[in-house]
């Protein structure tokens, strides 16, 4: 974490002053250092701390940076079995400092940055991987309608109008011609599945690094990020962990692609897939493929908007923003060889 200029402290600590039961000053803040699209701090008081995530400063996209239904989500299925952090409190007066803010739980915890968890044994990294298996699989069986959120959102084919809506965001943000990316976007129209009546909450952006795990155990204590959260079709949170598997290891690629897996205890897509659905009574998913090139375009898409959010001087953490754009025509050639996928 970091120092951060950019918080008008005294603005926020008057606003929890005034509706924070229990809150009582003086306040720090150090922003964290992950988190590219909604800036997020903690906030340390004598007595407490907590967790603020807002939205960005300068001229976003429509419908981007949406902190105020990642407060929504989380606060509709608190007390569920996918933990999430409590949800203190919303605030939609951008004259406070700026733009929309909440305020939530400072989970204690620990977060893996890449699924191969190197300082953990074999038996561990085997618990994790099944936890976030069984987080997953919870997370797709929520009862959406005694939580309040069959309006969260629309009804219809959940693939078409999320290539419709990220197609449209990333020529929003496109700052040059990318073949690969038109390529794989005319792919993706023309081999969207019918739909198969599943509709679920679904996270958006499921990866380890987005979980907070207990500092003892493989228990999974909070899941983190619910900005891309929406009700849609549970596939395409389960392909997203396989997506990301498939980049390089390290810390700018966070997979496993090239790891011997079985030497270090991890799971083998097909087991992980496999996994899932005997959890959720799915015999087996057909087309996989086609869902794994979705997310490879939907983070093709989310990576160029950081890259333009950059160049407007908008960015989180605009140097490291910046090389983001280098990487979208990557995932866009990897959706491309993932449409041919099967699991």
């Amino acid at each position: 974490m970091s120092k951060d200029n950019t918080l008008n402290l005294p603005a926020v600590d008057a606003y929890l002053s005034a509706h924070l039961s229990g809150y009582q000053g003086p306040l720090e803040a150090s922003k964290f250092s992950v988190g590219q699209s909604n800036p997020t701090y903690e906030l340390r008081t004598p007595n407490r701390s907590y967790v603020l995530r807002r939205k960005p400063p300068g001229t976003l996209l429509k419908s981007a940076h949406a902190v105020d239904r990642e407060f929504r989500v989380q606060r509709a299925i608190a007390g569920s079995k996918v933990p999430v952090p409590e949800m203190y409190l919303l605030c939609e007066d951008d004259s406070v400092i700026g733009s929309t803010f909440y305020v939530m739980e400072h989970l204690q915890g620990r977060i893996f940055l890449e699924p191969t968890m190197k300082d953990e044994s074999n038996t561990a990294r085997t618990a994790i991987l099944d936890e976030m298996n069984r987080v997953l699989a919870e997370l797709h069986m929520v009862d959406i309608g005694a939580a309040g959120l069959t309006d969260y959102g629309p009804t219809g084919n959940y693939f078409e109008r999320q290539i419709s809506r990220w197609t449209k965001q990333y020529r929003a943000s496109e700052t040059a011609v990318i073949a690969y990316m038109d390529r794989l976007i005319s792919a993706l129209d023309a081999s969207i599945p019918a739909d198969d009546g599943q509709r679920t909450l679904v996270h958006g952006d499921y990866r380890i690094d987005n979980l907070m795990f207990a500092p003892d155990r493989a228990k999974c204590v909070g899941v983190l990020d619910w900005e891309l959260s929406t009700i849609g079709h549970p596939y395409a949170d389960l392909a997203a962990v396989i997506m990301q598997w498939q980049m390089p290891p390290g810390k700018e690629g966070r997979g496993l692609a090239g790891i011997d897996r079985e030497s270090l205890g991890l799971p083998s897509d097909q087991a992980f897939v496999a996994q899932y659905c005997a959890r959720r009574g799915i015999d087996r998913i057909e087309n996989f493929g086609f869902y794994l090139a979705f997310n490879f375009f939907r983070m093709a898409g989310i990576l160029q908007g950081v890259y333009k959010r950059a160049l407007d001087g908008n960015a989180s953490d605009p140097k490291r923003a910046q090389a983001f754009g280098a990487y979208v025509p990557v995932f866009a050639q990897h959706g491309l060889v993932a449409l041919n996928t099967s699991l």
